[in-house]
């Protein structure tokens, strides 16, 4: 060999734990995505997408995803008493219809029918 030296390949190799992979995942966030679909003889049978998103709550609240604020079954009964006005509409929508149903039912009532004066008219 004439000249040449040879070295041995350097590898950088970084030390990085759990942590510091979840806290890195949790503060940026991750979005997985794909699809799965299973087919015979080209006719689709079944088709998954998933969405999946992975960040903290800070995170998440700071992209607007707070569903678990709002949801009954995730709730208490003390928070739900808690909640803010607006939160309870649609059961303030529920007691608007039974009340115009039963107005709507009270003048049914209260009207009386008019005969047809065509009904009894003889055709001669």
């Amino acid at each position: 060999m004439t000249g040449t030296t040879r070295s041995s390949p350097t590898h950088s190799l970084q030390s990085t734990n759990l942590a510091d992979i979840l806290d890195r995942v949790l503060d940026k966030g991750i979005v997985i995505a794909g699809d799965i679909k299973i087919r015979i003889v080209d006719v689709e049978l079944l088709t998954l997408q998933i969405r999946l998103v992975i960040c903290s709550v800070d995170r998440a609240v700071d992209m607007g995803i707070d569903w678990w604020r709002r949801d009954p079954h995730l709730l208490g009964a003390a928070a739900q008493d808690s909640l803010p006005a607006g939160s309870d509409q649609l059961a303030e929508l529920k007691a608007k219809v039974q009340e115009l149903e039963a107005r709507l039912e009270a003048s049914d009532s209260a009207m009386v029918p008019v005969p047809d004066a065509n009904a009894n008219a003889e055709v001669s």
